[in-house]
């Protein structure tokens, strides 16, 4: 088994803020041009529903699923099966946990796992996506302030 990525992410917002960012505002943060087409006018869509997609739609309306939601548990909870530029059967899993603080404070836990799913490129799938994590989180934190 490949140690799943754990992280930790605290935010200056209500739970319900923190929540609506990541989910319903995932185009205005998400960043230009990391995207399967490249292309920096890609709009990044979360269909907000279990079963949902979750996609981009670049300016001439080609459409690249990343993955689809499994639980759908505003404002507490979103697990996802995750596979940009990956066939749907080597998905991984992400699982988003928003805590509320009290105070207008919140925090994001972030664990995303199935690694062994990729065999071989497992590891260093983990390793790519710890760098994507560790460059999306400051500008996830920016957008919910």
């Amino acid at each position: 088994m490949i140690e799943p990525l754990r992280l930790s992410v605290d935010l200056d917002c209500p739970v319900e803020h923190a929540f609506d960012v990541y989910t319903r505002r995932l185009s205005v943060w998400w960043p230009t041009g990391h995207s399967t087409s490249g292309n920096p006018d890609t709009r990044v869509e979360l269909e907000p529903r279990e079963g949902g997609r979750i996609f981009e739609r670049t300016p001439d309306g080609t459409e690249y699923d990343w993955g689809w939601i499994v639980e759908w548990e505003p404002p507490s909870r979103l697990v996802y099966d995750w596979h940009i530029g990956r066939d749907a059967d080597g998905a991984t899993q992400v699982e988003l946990t928003f805590v509320d603080l009290g105070d207008d404070q919140s925090r994001l836990d972030i664990v995303h796992r199935g690694w062994e799913r990729l065999g071989a490129e497992g590891e260093s799938w983990r390793n790519a996506n710890s760098a994507g994590w560790e460059s999306l989180i400051p500008v996830y934190r920016a957008a919910t302030e």
